[in-house]
């Protein structure tokens, strides 16, 4: 079973390989264009050149021009950098070569609510390129993208078009920005008619800025939500760090693992932040800080739901290790971790660089396998666990196992609602329309592990008395705060009962105990 697992995490370790292979150098809103290929779609060929949310340019800054190299603060613009167009030797014929211009290639900016003012209107046609039957309607020109101008704004849908010249094989787009006047989810597609130009590719980089910064508009919110999210663990840290020290001679080895939970939560948020802020001042992700917080993202996440199951074992409450399952949970938390750091470098990257659904979707699936494998495990050991305490009749203990079962229980239905709604929300939105509320799908994450920290920081927190919760080799009553203070009553009232109960103690570990340690060992 073992080498099954160790082959599974090599498989992933080769997976995550593959994610990086497909990251390429991520710079804000700008999208990458290496020898793109078009694709055919009705009468047309198009290439689909990027996909943002913008907000419009705030009046007060507006400026009829937009430089290039210092774009104007509060300006929302596309910006076309180093567009090139190479079509093959095959699609220069000698008719063509005694033209001036020939070969049209159009870039096409419309907003999603305007898709379907491209190409034909009539029903029953799915036309995108203009015929000579529509020529003649004057409807259009032959050769062109058949665009319905908006009657409220007859610039828009935004046409640019591109010429080869003569014989040549390459096209130049010059540089050009087009300014965003209204908020909205804004497509970029590459397109071009003339079927002898099959074969075309596309280099070169646009980029798309908003009136604050390079950040995706989707992403904007995210930056103040990170901002929150540090302090909030800054304060959990500055709570949790007074109780350990105030009692740093009653603490256990649990309270260790809930400190480094903090504090890779403090690090995460702040690494985000950062991250978050200077790709939106300077429009260039800096990638070592990216790779270190997915990686350090990636870590909490895995350490958290380890700390999850270990406190559903018992782990330093009613057993003072984890037995022979100590092995297998460090397999499933290095497979874990392996998985969620490719799915996170393809989430977070893929922002920018259009990652395809299928690689998430091939990402997705075996994180939430995993999920699932960690939540089915950690209700498993708590039910051993309660019915271990409820067998001992350790008060205490079974009164904080039952509120931590129940708060867990709270955040896993909210977590499975959450889900429902997430895949409700994708599958109502497409096209992103509904860019302005994306962000609130991680940040519920966020947010609901946050929670769940707290939680059992409140419960577990480190106190002058910790039997109540601390593993010490106990009789049957385990010794908690109730056995302690009854024992003490009958040894003050009774004292022949009183050297009785002593002279059992002695006797060594009763038949319950035993059971416990043979458990251990089988497990």
């Amino acid at each position: 079973m073992e080498r099954r697992i160790v082959r599974f995490a090599f498989g992933f370790i080769a997976l995550i390989i593959c994610a990086l292979a497909l990251i390429r150098e991520a710079s804000a809103s700008v999208h990458e264009y290496r020898n793109e290929q078009f694709i055919p779609k009705s009468n047309a060929f198009f290439f689909h050149g990027g996909t943002e949310g913008l907000f419009a340019s705030e009046l007060e800054h507006a400026s009829a021009n937009i430089s290039i190299d210092k774009p104007l603060k509060g300006k929302s613009f596309i910006r076309f950098e180093d567009i090139t167009f190479v079509r093959t030797k095959e699609s220069i014929d000698s008719k063509s070569a005694m033209q001036s211009k020939n070969g049209l290639v159009e870039a096409i900016i419309l907003e999603v609510k305007d898709r379907e003012r491209i190409g034909d209107s009539l029903p029953k046609s799915n036309a995108i390129c203009c015929t000579k039957e529509l020529a003649d309607d004057k409807l259009c020109t032959v050769g062109e993208v058949i665009i319905q101008r908006h009657p409220d704004n007859p610039e828009w849908p935004k046409r640019i078009q591109i010429f080869f010249e003569a014989d040549h094989q390459e096209a130049k787009m010059d540089p050009q920005s087009v300014e965003i006047n209204s908020t909205g989810m804004y497509y970029l597609y590459f397109m071009f008619c003339d079927p002898q130009l099959q074969g075309t590719v596309i280099s070169g980089r646009s980029v798309w800025k908003n009136p604050d910064g390079y950040l995706p508009g989707k992403m904007v919110p995210l930056v103040t939500f990170y901002g929150i999210s540090s302090l909030a663990y800054l304060v959990l840290g500055l709570f949790w760090f007074v109780r350990f020290i105030q009692y740093w001679k009653d603490v256990i080895q649990l309270h260790s693992h809930i400190t480094v939970v903090i504090a890779l939560g403090m690090v995460e948020m702040a690494l985000w932040y950062f991250e978050y802020t200077n790709l939106n001042s300077t429009g260039r992700r800096p990638m070592a800080i990216t790779l270190w917080a997915v990686t350090v993202s990636s870590i909490k996440k895995t350490l958290s739901r380890a700390l999850l199951l270990m406190v559903s074992m018992g782990y330093g409450v009613v057993k003072p290790t984890l037995g022979g399952v100590t092995s297998k949970l460090y397999l499933l938390a290095l497979i874990y971790f392996i998985s969620l750091e490719a799915l996170e470098l393809v989430e977070h990257l893929g922002n920018i660089n259009d990652f395809s659904r299928k690689t998430r979707l091939y990402l997705v699936l075996p994180v939430a396998f995993l999920d699932a494998w960690f939540i089915s495990w950690i209700f498993s050991s708590l039910s051993k666990t309660l019915e271990k305490l409820q067998v001992r009749k350790s008060i205490a203990k079974l009164d904080l196992y039952r509120k931590f079962t129940n708060s867990l229980a709270i955040f896993v239905l909210l977590s499975i609602a959450w889900v429902g709604y997430e895949l409700y929300f994708n599958a109502s939105d497409p096209l992103g329309e509904l860019w302005r509320f994306a962000w609130i799908i991680p940040a519920f994450w966020t947010l609901l592990a946050f929670s769940l920290l707290v939680v059992i920081c409140v419960l577990w927190a480190p106190s002058r008395n910790p039997t109540r919760y601390a593993y010490s080799g106990e009789t049957v009553d385990d010794l908690d705060e109730e056995a302690i203070s009854l024992t003490s009553a009958v040894r003050v009232v009774v004292g022949d009962s009183g050297t009785m109960l002593e002279r059992k103690e002695k006797k060594g570990p009763t038949s319950t105990e035993r059971e416990d340690i043979e458990e251990d060992k089988r497990e």
